[in-house]
Parts: C-alpha cells; structure tokens; sequence
C-alpha cells in the first residue's frame, strides 16, 4: 500500500487547530494509507490532540510554525512574509518532496500566490484555476473551474481550463467528460467575444469533448461533466449554489424539529426527502483543488467544520492517487500537439 503524506495548514481557516486537528485525527481513521504533517503553533496542536486523547506518532506528526496568514492580507505582502507561515510552510513541503499535497483554509489570494511561485505551474498553462464538484439531480457530479483564483480571464486561459477540468474528470468518469460554457443562453450567438472565442477554439479541438454553452439554471441538471466560466462567474454561481442548497436543508429542518403537528406531519412525510437532501450540503463537496500546478493544492472553504475539513484531506488523498498534474500535463501536451497540426 502506498503511503500519502499530506501537510494540513493547521491554522487556516475560521477555527484553525479546533477544526483542522480533529479533521486530520478522523481522515487518518478513514484512510490507512494516509500520513499527516500539521503545520502550526505547535502548543495550539497539542492542546487540541490532548482534548481526543491523541498524540503525534508515525502517522501524525507536528512541524512548528510562528506565523499565520490573516485573511486579509494581501496576496504580494503574503509572498514576502510567508517564511515561517504555517500556509507557506506546508506549501513548501510539497514543493521539497516531503509532502504529496496540501491542504489550507487560509486566504485564497494567498494560497494562489504562494502555490503559483514556489510549485510553478505546468507547461502550457498560464494561470492556476480552482475546481470542485457540484451535486447534480441526477446523483452525478459536475466539475466547475474557475472558481475564484482569477477574477477575469481571456479565451486563451478559459480554454486551457476546460483542458485541465476534462483531464481531472476523466480520472473520476473513466470516460471522455461532457466540456461547456457557462453562458447567458445556449444559443451560439448569445454570449460575450471571451465565450465566443474559447467555444471556437474547444469546437476544434478533438480530445476535449465540447458540447457547447449551458445556462446558470442546467448547472445541478447533468447537462454537462465540466462547466468553464471566469472566476468572478464561478465563485459567485457555487455560492450561490451553497446557500441555497443550505436553505432548503435548514428549512426542513425547522419544520421537522417542531414539536408542533405540522412538524409531526412533516417528520412522517419527509424523513426519507430530508436524508436525500444532506447529500446537498456543501461541506461533502469541500476541498477545491488549485489546478495548474506540478503539485497538488486543495483549498478548503474557511468555515468548513470537521467533517468538511475531512473530505478535503480526503480529495487529496484522491488526487495524489490518480496523479493529477501529470495526467493534466499529458493532456496539454497532446491538445498542443494537435493545435500545432
């Protein structure tokens, strides 16, 4: 069995080492194969194991760090004071090989900058994009990129994300992945010159397997295995997506927990609808991984909980499984190939 380690910014996030220590302790009780380094203020750590009755051992060990990334520190004064962060040290441990990937919680401007300049990005590709999945009605799931690591993109960058996020969801699908647009309509004349110009470039490209633009409402509908948008669009469209997959779960709970008839009534009704309906919630999607790198990086939302932070570590855990960045860069290197011809 092969052995993963993955550095756990410790720090990152809303609740640092009373979320991320936890999550680390059950991730190693779901995945034998799995080591984990926490990287953080070392006391913080202990605290926390010593509360589960843990200590560090063969699987689990701690590597002290001063400092931690604020949330609202910007990405180029991150990049000059990052020695020492508990972000940028795990960062690092990829880079120097003593990690196979890495997870934080911390500010994203600054996990792309720190990953963008000490991993470096693949040949061929321009700029890093962030990926997760979507739940859809069909039970599958939907990969969306960009989600954030850009605000804006030119066709060049689109297309070069739709080959990345076909290249990631071949590795799930074992299948050639459905390719779209996020656009206003379906329509080839709706959309803006960006759109119009990946959507040409994709048409003629034959390993991506481009089926043309959906729509904001077909995105939970399986009309597509990957959707492509700028990151301003995509982060906007999951957060969207989030609350109001969260408002429909807490909804019914509120009327199942009532101890009115109207909540007896709906705890009859709707028990089995409510267990369908947490298969929505956004913490069992977490973990969006920052393609484009030659390592792996897995951004976890910075309120996630315990469970959240846990299928986080646990996509890593996949990604380094399946290889990613190298199936990414074999995919760029044949679509340039077949561009060149």
């Amino acid at each position: 069995m092969q052995n993963i380690t993955v550095a756990l910014d410790a720090m990152g996030g809303d609740f640092g080492p009373r979320v991320t220590v936890p999550a680390a302790v059950q991730a190693l009780s779901h995945f034998p194969e799995l080591k984990v380094v926490l990287l953080g203020d070392q006391t913080a750590i202990t605290t926390q194991l010593s509360i589960l009755g843990c200590k560090p051992d063969t699987r689990l060990s701690i590597e002290h760090c001063d400092r931690v990334i604020s949330n609202s520190e910007k990405p180029s004064l991150a990049l000059r004071n990052s020695n020492g962060t508990s972000m940028g040290s795990a960062i690092d441990a990829v880079a120097q090989g003593k990690a196979d990937a890495c997870v934080s919680g911390g500010n994203t401007g600054a996990l792309m900058a720190l990953s963008r300049f000490r991993l470096k990005l693949l040949p061929g590709i321009e700029r890093p994009a962030l990926i997760s999945a979507l739940p859809t009605i069909s039970g599958n799931k939907t990969w969306m990129l960009d989600l954030g690591a850009n605000v804006s993109s030119d066709a060049d960058s689109l297309f070069q994300f739709a080959v990345m996020g076909s290249a990631l969801a071949e590795q799930y699908l074992q299948r050639p992945p459905r390719v779209a647009i996020l656009n206003i309509g379906a329509e080839e004349i709706k959309g803006n010159d960006l759109v119009k110009r990946c959507a040409e470039m994709l048409s003629s490209t034959q390993s991506v397997n481009f089926v043309g633009y959906i729509e904001g409402n077909q995105l939970l509908h399986d009309a597509a295995d990957v959707v492509v948008c700028d990151g301003f669009v995509g982060n906007v469209c999951l957060k969207a997506c989030e609350g109001t997959a969260q408002l429909f779960i807490d909804k019914l709970k509120s009327s199942m927990i009532s101890s009115s008839i109207k909540g007896w009534i709906a705890r009859k009704l709707f028990s089995g609808l409510f267990n369908e309906l947490k298969t929505l919630n956004p913490d069992q999607y977490n973990g969006a991984s920052l393609l484009g790198l030659r390592g792996i990086v897995i951004k976890s939302h910075g309120s996630a909980d315990v469970e959240a932070v846990t299928n986080a570590i646990g996509e890593a855990l996949h990604e380094v499984k399946r290889q990613v960045p190298s199936r990414i860069s074999d995919r760029l290197e044949a679509v340039l190939l077949e561009r060149h011809y």
